[in-house]
């Protein structure tokens, strides 16, 4: 099962963004983004250039430049804005594209999709179901033979790792 129903590019979504009114229960592209409660001038205090780049202005980062790309660490990735949990190390997988990968999201609605027809692609932007920051892309269909068929190409510079020792020992002192 995918994203939208069938397939992240097939009929289900072609029917949520013609009939944004059917409730399917999940997330529809091109829906209401959820209101941030930063204003711009605090989103370029609190991030860096590029991190305000990638996640403010919908930027990518070069391929095999970011932090995580090729990380193997067991822990959490959070989203750099807000720290929401996004994805888990147990969903990420080397596609050898250069950014990092992930099959799935921690759970449903921390993240939500938006039809991306930018660059002469059609495409599915991904973006923090909290702050409504940009993450990067989910493609279906490629052969990658994970679980959901699914890769959700996601910038580093969008993510922050908690390695899973570090959030271990915050839980046990807590």
């Amino acid at each position: 099962m995918s994203i939208f129903g069938n397939s992240i590019f097939g009929n289900k979504a072609a029917d949520a963004v013609a009939n944004p009114a059917a409730d399917s229960g999940a997330a529809r592209p091109d829906e209401q983004a959820p209101a941030s409660q930063k204003t711009d001038a605090q989103w370029r205090e609190e991030l860096t250039p590029e991190e305000y780049r990638v996640l403010r202005q919908a930027g990518t980062e070069r391929p095999y430049t970011g932090e995580y790309w090729d990380t193997h660490t067991a822990g959490v990735y959070q989203c750099r804005a807000c720290g929401t949990e996004l994805f888990t190390s147990n969903e990420k997988f080397d596609s050898h594209c250069g950014w990092p990968s992930f099959w799935a999201p921690l759970a449903e609605g921390k993240v939500r999709y938006i039809h991306d027809r930018t660059m002469g692609m059609d495409r599915i932007e991904v973006r923090c179901g909290t702050c409504d920051s940009h993450l990067g892309h989910v493609f279906e269909g490629e052969g990658y033979g994970t679980p959901t068929d699914q890769r959700y190409c996601i910038n580093s510079v969008s993510l922050r790792l908690v390695p899973r020792d570090t959030a271990e020992s915050a839980t046990a002192e807590g």
